[in-house]
């Protein structure tokens, strides 16, 4: 048996990113004087604001390098939503070390604040800064609710980039700083944390996928209709055994067909991999879903991954409740297949608007007779008078329900009251398990 992949837990990576920033505040306060001049008081706190920054600026893009060992312990929504949080804090701390640095000077000089920055700018280290701040700036605009919602895909991508170029620009701005030039250990140091997670982005998000795509060779075989705007893509590859992907689990698309060849696209393995075979299950809901029922045999496929952590390691009971909605079922039915257990353990409740509705039924239904398990349908409008996931409803359909792990993964709507009503139900939130592919 391969040895279990390698997992960072939530827990130990909010240890080690606290460390981290304990860490920086305690270089900080080594080298910071003590003084009670206006200047100085400003100096000392745009400086400990730029560290945090740069710190911060290193954890975002280390969260989002894809590393298989916290993608696979975390779960990518996580990691997601934490970076889209640290932006914010690192915006705040950029803004914060711009305009103490600002105050300081002016006072510093006994001149106005935009005589001050105008003084600033002229300093080639303080205008790479500033130019940095300001692609950092655009990035966190596109990724606003209200703008994200508005532009394509590929352009908010393509804007996100400009990360890399700003956090440039800020290292090259922080090794200059009093901080790190009067010391060459923690320049060192620092020097060494931006190579660390440098060389983590461009193997994890460019040698791996290229690497992947040569040796496996994927390409699709077949297209197959499940249903009402639903279908089925079945790919295979080479070696894919290699791969070490679970159910669970899914992987980054990108179908080199045209149009959709500029964008990968996240979706879930709806079966286990076997004979070097991997299927996924899409419903139409937007252009490029729409585009891949239109696919055909012999279409190469770069596949990236696996990620995700919605996997049987999560599993802390022997009994395990899978609750599904609409498309979500496509994890769920590869762990339906393979999750440990005895006839009794397994309980699958499917939430969908009508029978019509129900993606992969026959196999559902095969499934659950060959293993004993359970599977219920719970059909019907999601405004209609009966809610078949209200608490009292689940516990009617699970009678020993509080004895269960919980698998969860529908739309948002279905997943946010799924969660309100198992939690009154009397399942703990460490016990509900789930990963929400809107990121």
């Amino acid at each position: 048996m391969p040895a279990p992949p390698l997992r960072t837990s939530p827990g130990a990576l909010r240890a080690g990113l606290a460390g981290g920033a304990v860490s920086v505040v305690g270089l900080w306060l080594v080298q910071a004087e003590p003084s009670v001049r206006l200047d100085a008081l400003f100096a000392t706190l745009a400086h400990l604001s730029g560290l945090l920054a740069g710190y911060g600026v290193l954890v975002m893009l280390l969260l989002m390098a894809r590393v298989p060992a916290i993608e696979h312990g975390v779960g990518a929504d996580r990691l997601a939503r934490r970076h889209a949080l640290g932006g914010r804090y690192v915006l705040t701390c950029c803004f914060a070390h711009a305009a103490l640095a600002l105050c300081g000077h002016a006072a510093h000089t006994g001149t106005d604040l935009l005589s001050a920055a105008v003084d600033l700018l002229g300093y080639p280290g303080l205008a790479a800064a500033a130019a940095g701040t300001a692609l950092l700036v655009c990035v966190g605009l596109s990724s606003a609710r209200a703008v994200r919602r508005r532009v394509r895909h590929e352009t908010w991508r393509a804007v996100h980039l400009l990360t890399y170029a700003g956090a440039g620009l800020a290292f090259a701005h922080q090794l200059a700083g009093p901080d790190l030039a009067g010391g060459p250990l923690a320049a060192w140091l620092w020097t060494m944390l931006h190579t660390t997670v440098g060389v983590l982005l461009v193997w994890y998000r460019l040698v791996v996928p290229v690497r992947q795509a040569l040796r496996h060779s994927l390409r699709i075989t077949e297209v197959r209709t499940e249903g009402p705007d639903v279908v089925s893509v079945v790919m295979q590859g080479i070696g894919l055994d290699a791969l070490r992907a679970e159910p669970g689990q899914f992987f980054r698309w990108r179908f080199l067909g045209r149009r959709l060849w500029r964008t990968a696209l996240p979706f879930s393995l709806s079966a286990p991999v076997r004979d070097d075979t991997l299927r996924i299950t899409v419903k139409a809901c937007g252009d490029h879903t729409r585009r891949i029922r239109r696919l055909r045999p012999g279409v190469r496929v770069l596949a990236t991954g696996p990620f995700g952590a919605l996997t049987a390691h999560r599993r802390t009971r022997r009994k395990v409740l899978l609750l599904a909605g609409g498309v979500g079922i496509t994890p769920l039915r590869a762990l339906f297949e393979t999750l440990p257990g005895e006839p009794g353990d397994l309980t699958l409740l499917y939430r969908a608007g009508n029978a019509a509705q129900l993606v992969l039924r026959d196999e559902l239904e095969a499934i659950a007779d060959s293993r004993g398990a359970a599977l219920h349908y719970l059909l019907g409008p999601s405004d209609g008078p009966f809610d078949p996931l209200a608490p009292r409803a689940l516990r009617n359909l699970v009678p020993d329900l509080d004895e269960h792990d919980v698998y969860l993964c529908g739309p948002p709507g279905m997943h946010t009251a799924a969660v309100i009503a198992l939690e009154r139900a009397g399942i703990p939130a460490r016990r509900i398990h789930s990963e929400q592919f809107a990121f």
